[in-house]
């Protein structure tokens, strides 16, 4: 028996048996989930319907994220998957599937704000001489690239009144990113989607503490 998407095996809606008064169509079959990992990218192509591509991702480390209250989109390495609503078995198992919450690499975020603004998100502050000394030297490279007046106007103008969300910056700390997958990984081959932040943030946040409260 061949995987079927028909719904002529489902009763009515008021509770009887549908006759069954043809053979199973080419139209109504379906196809094994993709189940994609995280690793190296692996991706084939599927004929399908009206000869047609989809793209069927079997592995994947990367994707492109939104930030969206920056208008801003940068490509970021997937660190791991943290919650799915639907099932803990495929967070166990490191699992892209559209709607599982992601962490990815904070770095790509974190250079365009330095460039954008000329402010470096997460930055610890230095306690003693010796953090000061490796700070300043890290900060070297970056003084060396000299920009006009006429920049420095523009990413002054930028970070004023510039503010970063309260819950991000913690996150920024820590060089990672929570991220919501917006894509289908299994039918167009990629993992894209949205940084979390806001009230949304929040609420992943406490599904999180539940979830490790609960020992899951």
């Amino acid at each position: 028996m061949g995987i079927s998407r028909d719904s002529k095996h489902k009763r009515r809606l008021t509770g009887g048996k549908q006759p069954f008064y043809r053979k199973k169509r080419k139209f109504e079959l379906g196809r094994q989930s993709a189940n994609t990992k995280l690793g190296p990218k692996l991706v084939r192509p599927v004929r399908v319907r009206g000869g047609n591509i989809k793209t069927r991702a079997l592995r994947l480390e990367t994707g492109n994220f939104s930030w969206a209250s920056e208008a801003s989109t940068r490509k970021s390495r997937i660190l791991s998957v943290v919650y799915n609503a639907s099932n803990n078995e495929l967070v166990r198992t490191n699992t892209l599937v559209k709607g599982c919450i992601v962490q990815v690499d904070a770095t790509p975020f974190r250079a365009w704000c330095l460039q954008h603004y000329g402010t470096e998100l997460g930055k610890k502050k230095a306690t003693g001489a010796a953090d000061a000394a490796a700070t300043d030297a890290a900060a070297a490279p970056a003084a060396e690239a000299k920009k006009s007046r006429s920049l420095l106007k523009k990413i002054a103008h930028r970070a004023r009144g510039h503010e970063v969300d309260k819950g991000i910056l913690e996150e920024f700390a820590t060089g990672r990113l929570y991220a919501k997958v917006t894509s289908r990984p299994g039918q167009s081959g990629r993992c894209d989607g949205y940084i979390l932040e806001g009230k949304e943030l929040d609420f992943y946040k406490r599904q999180l503490m539940k979830k490790k409260k609960a020992g899951k």
